[in-house]
């Protein structure tokens, strides 16, 4: 009875924010892919007014069900004194068409996803932007996931964008734990480097797991689903929340 009761309270622990944001109306469940608003969040700087090289990560909540467990991540570039964006990120749809799921295409960096508002995860400017746009450009090409896709437990989008990070450390970037995918390790490896470079995790195919780094805290990945606390934000990372305390 003991052990039924324990695991019904991990259960109950993992279940709770996914529960809390379906009831949430915020997200939208609603939303009509073709009239949900793509438009620019107007976070990221004009490029005409700004000829700085630039690089930016964004999230914003997954469409329609989706947003309940998890976001979806990308990452913009811009070179020096280039007059647009280029985004790059994963899309599942296109593999259903024989194609790379991966793309690179000029847009609005901050657009809203499908109606969710992005938000900024990591950016960097000047200098160090362009020579990380660069090894960006070569970690894209070499994303050893471009003709497989699944939402769960991955390779997806957030698996994606946690190849790029590794492949540019100073970003420091940490994914947020509504990022399900991010824990799924190039070529399914049992253990890696964080997406930060700042620690070291384990996984299973991105179903089970443990992470342990400076930037990221301490995180257990149960189902794709991530609990965890960053104890120099400080916060705490919860299931479908997401974080909770200093940004």
């Amino acid at each position: 009875m003991k052990t039924f009761l324990r695991i019904l309270g991990v259960v109950l622990v993992f279940a709770a924010g996914p529960l809390f944001m379906a009831a949430c109306s915020s997200l939208g469940l609603d939303r009509d892919w073709r009239t949900a608003d793509r438009t620019s969040a107007n976070i990221a700087p004009s490029p005409k007014s700004t000829p700085e090289a630039i690089v930016q990560v964004y999230a914003g909540r997954a469409f329609r069900w989706r947003g309940i467990f998890a976001v979806h991540s990308w990452i913009a570039t811009k070179e020096r004194d280039a007059p647009y964006y280029l985004v790059h990120d994963v899309i599942g749809w296109r593999g259903y068409y024989g194609e790379s799921t991966v793309a690179s295409y000029a847009s609005a960096p901050d657009r809203n996803w499908y109606g969710a508002t992005p938000e900024l995860l990591a950016e960097l400017r000047g200098e160090a932007a362009e020579q990380a746009i660069k090894r960006i450009y070569a970690a894209v090409r070499n994303y050893p996931h471009a003709n497989e896709y699944l939402v769960w437990p991955g390779p997806n989008s957030n698996t994606f964008v946690a190849h790029i990070a590794r492949q540019v450390p100073e970003l420091k970037l940490d994914l947020p734990p509504t990022a399900i995918g991010k824990d799924y390790l190039p070529r399914a490896a049992l253990m890696g480097e964080t997406p930060s470079n700042t620690g070291i995790q384990i996984s299973l195919v991105g179903a089970l797991g443990l992470l342990v780094g400076l930037e990221e805290g301490v995180e257990l990945n149960v189902l794709g689903m991530t609990l965890g606390i960053d104890p120099l934000g400080p916060a705490l990372k919860l299931p479908g929340i997401g974080r909770v305390g200093q940004p």
